[in-house]
């Protein structure tokens, strides 16, 4: 009973926060699977991802039939993501020492508190105004800058794509998130294909239960998003994403 109610509020928990911001479920799963349940962290990160596969996908179906996402740069910036992912993380191995665990969870606190006081509030898309060209190489250089912060430390990728897609890019919150969630099923289904290529299957009924909460969260998060106004999901997302990384700050920093 108690591992169903672990996995009910770290998939849930997951799931709202893909849906509404393009937070990476690795994020909220796997800190809460290591420190209540015990779960190895390698098996934890692959039930996470493999969670977000799903739970990213529906939320980027969501917000592509509303037109709140840019698939032609999302592409660009998904085949430079993946390729610098794994030039980080080969340059990561060279270094000792060099991951910074709680890099992610700080980030989405920050990154909550940065909505709710500084929202974004652009109505158009800044790179609809650029050329292809233009767009094309932001795209291929912010795709590199995550890609290499990701796969050097090893996090921070759902959170680090929405910082650049709306402060660097200027896209607006709802297809910053959409471009996000588009990118991240394709990055968490190579993340996750990876993790149980190269170990083994996880519990099964974590795996299950986990993606099943974080596909309800996702979907009915990502519903509401690309139904409120600017202003009142701003709100709303920093809400969540602050007490989000809150409360992972206060396991991994506290509770571990």
């Amino acid at each position: 009973m108690v591992n169903f109610i672990i996995y009910l509020i770290a998939g849930l928990g997951a799931g709202i926060g893909t849906g509404l911001a393009g937070l990476s479920a690795a994020a909220v799963i796997s800190p809460m699977l290591i420190t209540f349940l015990h779960f190895d962290a390698y098996e934890a990160v692959g039930i996470a991802l493999a969670s977000d596969v799903l739970a990213s996908a529906v939320s980027s179906y969501t917000y592509a039939k509303n037109k709140n996402i840019d698939i032609k740069n999302g592409l660009v910036m998904l085949f430079a993501t993946l390729v610098f992912t794994v030039v980080g993380s080969f340059l990561a191995s060279l270094v000792p020492n060099s991951t910074m665990g709680g890099f992610s969870v700080v980030m989405t606190f920050i990154l909550g508190l940065r909505f709710i006081f500084k929202p974004v509030m652009t109505e158009n898309d800044k790179v609809a105004n650029k050329t292809r060209k233009q767009a094309v190489i932001q795209s291929l250089i912010c795709g590199t800058v995550i890609g290499s912060i990701c796969g050097f430390i090893g996090a921070g990728g759902g959170m680090m794509m929405l910082l650049i897609l709306t402060s660097v890019l200027g896209y607006k919150l709802k297809t910053a998130v959409g471009t996000s969630v588009f990118i991240m099923t394709f990055t968490a289904l190579t993340g996750a294909v990876s993790h149980f290529a190269i170990g083994s299957l996880p519990d099964m009924t974590a795996l299950i239960c986990c993606a099943i909460f974080t596909l309800i969260g996702a979907r009915v998060s990502a519903v509401f998003a690309n139904k409120a106004s600017a202003r009142k999901l701003n709100l709303v997302t920093g809400i969540v994403l602050a007490t989000l990384g809150a409360a992972m700050i206060i396991v991994k920093f506290f509770i571990e």
